[in-house]
């Protein structure tokens, strides 16, 4: 699995830090997704999905063999 964040686009929600605290935080300034694992292990890989399904303007991207 590889993540990318599509840091334009993001509104600062927060659900994914909240999901997948592991792999995305919120920068303390402007609230916007800040990637802290872009190759996240199999344990972190279902709540960094769930975490992509729940972004309101899919700023997270999953890239999955």
């Amino acid at each position: 699995m590889r993540v990318r964040v599509a840091t334009d686009v993001c509104i600062g929600s927060g659900n994914c830090a909240r999901t997948a605290p592991a792999t995305f935080t919120q920068d303390d300034t402007d609230g916007i997704v800040v990637l802290l694992d872009a190759e996240p292990p199999a344990a972190q890989r279902a709540a960094v999905r769930e975490a992509a399904d729940q972004c309101p303007v899919a700023a997270i991207l999953v890239d999955e063999p």
